[in-house]
């Protein structure tokens, strides 16, 4: 799909999330159009169901199928399975990143941090669909960096029950950040201070 068709959108399946992850899902990227979603397994949603904009405000609704063979119910924990709650925050992450690039954000995302998270439930093998609601409370793009913030509001639930809230969930998306040569050595190939 065209770059303008990308931002027109408001939902988009797994098959467009996984090209996303690789960088093939837009045929003419604007120059700095580094953005990427994990791949799987780490890719945390299945599906966007809507994504819209507000003015500084926005809203998306993803899906994940929950399947019985999922990597981590494989490690965490034997005898024990259950989805780690960390990977529902990171799926906030993922999807306020996501928001940042249809949102015409040119550069790599990165996850900042969120405020309070509060469990309430778990997710297991035979679960079905985790949804994440999420409420973008505010999008910045910085003139003078070029970089963009969002900050946003999450509510997880699985087969319809709440189990998790995620409050002050941050993104940011930087230029001049992506390490496209890895595992070469190069300007970028160690971390620290983001600008």
């Amino acid at each position: 799909m065209t770059y303008d068709e990308f931002r027109k959108r408001s939902s988009f399946g797994l098959e467009e999330l996984i090209a996303f992850a690789y960088g093939t899902l837009v045929d003419d990227p604007p120059e700095g159009f580094a953005a990427r979603l994990p791949a799987p397994p780490f890719l945390m949603v299945d599906r966007i169901i809507d994504i819209q904009e507000n003015g500084r405000q926005g809203r998306i609704v993803a899906e994940q199928e929950i399947r019985l063979d999922s990597w981590y119910f494989q490690c965490h924990m034997p005898g024990d399975p259950v989805q780690p709650g960390c990977l529902s925050v990171d799926a906030v992450w993922q999807l306020l990143g996501f928001y940042c690039v249809w949102r015409g954000a040119l550069g790599s995302g990165r996850a900042l941090g969120c405020g309070e998270v509060a469990f309430s439930g778990q997710i297991r093998p035979f679960n079905r669909v985790v949804r994440y609601e999420v409420d973008v409370r505010r999008f910045t793009q910085l003139k003078e960096s070029g970089a963009t913030i969002v900050i946003g509001e999450g509510v997880i639930s699985v087969d319809g029950e709440t189990i998790t809230e995620v409050h002050g969930a941050k993104t940011g998306v930087f230029k001049g950040i992506a390490y496209p040569d890895y595992p070469r050595r190069s300007k970028n190939s160690i971390g620290g201070r983001l600008g």
